[in-house]
């Protein structure tokens, strides 16, 4: 498996910006899809964004058009930027990696980062 770690969570007034960064090691960063999901309290874990081993990219329905996922291969890391953030994103967001080919199910991703708290003040 491979070891995620994500920072660049914090508090953001609505309509800021934030860009989140997941950190890996522990095998061949470029033969996995990287996946972004969040979870509320109270709530399930939800899909936010992916982008698969070729730099294909999904995102949610709730987030298209305000959010941007990337990767960097050399650095083996991959990011999240976050734009017209609303309190509604206000979740612990979390990083994950399978390979190859990214779904939005979070039960196909097998390895997980701590998550990084978003707060997001209307």
């Amino acid at each position: 498996q491979v070891q995620l770690v994500e920072s660049g969570g914090g508090l953001v007034q609505a309509g800021g910006s934030l860009k989140l960064s997941c950190a890996a090691s522990g095998r061949t960063f470029s033969n996995y899809a990287m996946g972004w999901f969040r979870q509320a309290p109270g709530k399930e874990r939800e899909f936010v964004a992916a982008i698969s081993w070729s730099d294909i990219t999904t995102y949610a329905d709730s987030v298209l058009g305000r959010f941007t996922i990337s990767r960097d291969n050399v650095k083996n890391t991959v990011y999240l930027q976050m734009n017209s953030l609303k309190p509604e994103d206000t979740a612990v967001y979390y990083c994950a990696a399978r390979l190859l080919v990214s779904t939005t199910r979070p039960a196909d991703f097998g390895s997980w980062g701590q998550g990084t708290q978003v707060t997001v003040s209307s």
